[in-house]
C-alpha cells in the first residue's frame, strides 16, 4: 500500500509523459513516438529499480540496451534515401 500521493506522482508522469512528444521539433510525429517508446522501457526499468525494488536480471538489461540501439538507429539513421 503507497499513500494517494503516490499515485497522484505517477499519474502526474504520465501525463507529463504523454505531452512532452508533442513538444518536439521532428517533423514525423510517427517516427519520435516509435523513439519514444524505446526510451520509455529503460526508464521503466530505472522506475522499478529505484521505487519498487526491481530486481532486474540479464535479459531486462540486454532488452533495454536493444530497445535503446533501436532509439539510435531510428533517430539518427541518415534519411534521405529511397523508402523501403
Amino acid at each position: 500500500g503507497k499513500t494517494w500521493w503516490w499515485a497522484l506522482l505517477g499519474s502526474l508522469t504520465l501525463v507529463v509523459y504523454g505531452f512532452i512528444p508533442t513538444l518536439q521539433p521532428l517533423p514525423d510525429f510517427g517516427r519520435l513516438y516509435a523513439v519514444y517508446g524505446g526510451l520509455f522501457i529503460a526508464m521503466s526499468y530505472i522506475w522499478g529499480v529505484r521505487f519498487d525494488g526491481l530486481k532486474t536480471d540479464r535479459g531486462d538489461v540486454i532488452g533495454s540496451i536493444v530497445a535503446l540501439v533501436g532509439v539510435g538507429i531510428a533517430l539518427l539513421w541518415p534519411r534521405g534515401g529511397r523508402p523501403v
